[in-house]
């Protein structure tokens, strides 16, 4: 693995969990937090834009050729998963969860977080397909 990668991944996960949990204070009534919130959501979001200049340096612009259709199905994976498992945490945390909701939040965020994590295996396997097919 790159260094760049590996910066790419801390940068990703450090502003993602920050952005997160400044989204989480912004908009929780009950935490009474929302300008704190807003500020910390930004520190995360300035964080995820570091990404950027990393991931130019490491990865040049290539000319347009087909399209990938790899990278297409884990874009659609990812937003899938990441739906479901917010499903399944917005079951969890509106309002006055009963058990039941608890449950149903808990197993549906546990199968968002599976999907988003074979999602990265989905792609290389598809990947690894078309490279035998050549």
């Amino acid at each position: 693995m790159k260094k760049e990668t590996l910066l790419e991944i801390i940068l990703g996960t450090i502003g993602g969990l920050i952005f997160a949990i400044g989204m989480c204070m912004g908009l929780i009534p009950e935490w009474d937090m929302s300008k704190t919130g807003i500020i910390v959501a930004v520190i995360g979001f300035i964080i995820l834009l570091c990404i950027i200049p990393v991931y130019r340096k490491s990865h040049p612009r290539k000319p347009h050729g087909p399209i990938n259709w790899g990278i297409v199905l884990a874009w659609i994976i990812g937003i899938v998963g990441a739906l479901v498992m917010g499903y399944g945490m917005s079951k969890v945390m509106v309002g006055e969860a009963t058990k039941t909701d608890m449950l149903i939040g808990i197993i549906t965020g546990i199968v968002g977080l599976i999907i988003c994590v074979l999602d990265y295996p989905i792609y290389s396997y598809i990947k690894g397909e078309k490279s035998n097919k050549n």
